[in-house]
């Protein structure tokens, strides 16, 4: 069970962030495993545990290796993380129960953080019609979690006729988190708070993953008759001969 972080785990990620090399982490491996990832696979199958029977929901416990082919070309990560979410091949475009640990903190909640652009244009859509549903669960969460709202935002906001609304036609992306630092992450305090966000977050979650979904079909719908459309053209093309004639 996990039992809480260390301020050795917190200084390892500050270390790492200035000294990015494999002779500096390898005489650290045994911190970076014991401290940090250990601790993170045990508060991941917690904060999984509520969702474990939920189709399509997985979780993921990042290591600190990078890929070498995507910049920043370092070895390492300095901030580690934990995701819940449903399964996707994109992350970054499907919404995502997050917990982050860096060595400022920790942050966990909410987020959807490169959403395609019609997967928003869908919510603003979905807020111009009936905003409260939406509106009701984020301040519920803010107001019973102390979440900050944040994302992404558009250089110049989407038209909006729905004032209440007007600070999420300004975002490209969104979330909803929480930071904590200092003692609360050295004991099951931080564990206890995250999985209730997590469980407060979920209907926010199922609101944009089915938004997402709709999006999906509504593309491969669009490909199935763009395809179909050609397969009949086909039909009425002039068929090449199978073999050349002289003439």
């Amino acid at each position: 069970m996990f039992q809480g972080f260390s301020q050795e785990a917190l200084d390892f990620l500050l270390g790492i962030r200035l000294n990015n090399n494999k002779e500096w982490f390898e005489e650290r491996k045994s911190i970076y495993t014991e401290k940090i990832y250990e601790p993170l696979k045990e508060l991941g199958a917690e904060l999984y545990a509520p969702y474990e029977e939920t189709d399509g929901m997985m979780y993921k416990v990042g290591r600190i290796y990078r890929d070498a082919n995507f910049p920043p070309y370092l070895h390492y990560r300095d901030t580690l993380w934990i995701y819940v979410r449903y399964d996707a091949w994109y992350w970054n475009k499907t919404p995502t129960l997050f917990f982050e640990l860096s060595p400022e903190g920790a942050e966990f909640g909410f987020r959807i953080e490169k959403p395609e652009a019609a997967v928003m244009e869908r919510f603003r859509s979905q807020l111009t019609e009936d905003c409260k549903p939406f509106l009701n669960m984020v301040n519920d969460a803010v107001e019973k979690y102390g979440l900050a709202i944040g994302g992404e935002e558009y250089k110049r906001a989407k038209k909006c006729t729905v004032p209440e609304a007007e600070e999420f036609f300004r975002k490209k992306g969104l979330s909803l988190s929480k930071k904590v630092s200092g003692k609360s992450l050295f004991s099951r305090r931080v564990a206890n708070e995250a999985v209730k966000v997590f469980k407060g977050l979920r209907e926010i979650n199922d609101y944009f993953h089915e938004i997402v979904e709709i999006n999906d079909l509504a593309k491969a719908l669009e490909k199935g008759s763009l395809q179909t459309e050609t397969a009949e053209t086909d039909i009425t093309m002039v068929k090449a001969p199978d073999v050349d004639f002289m003439w």
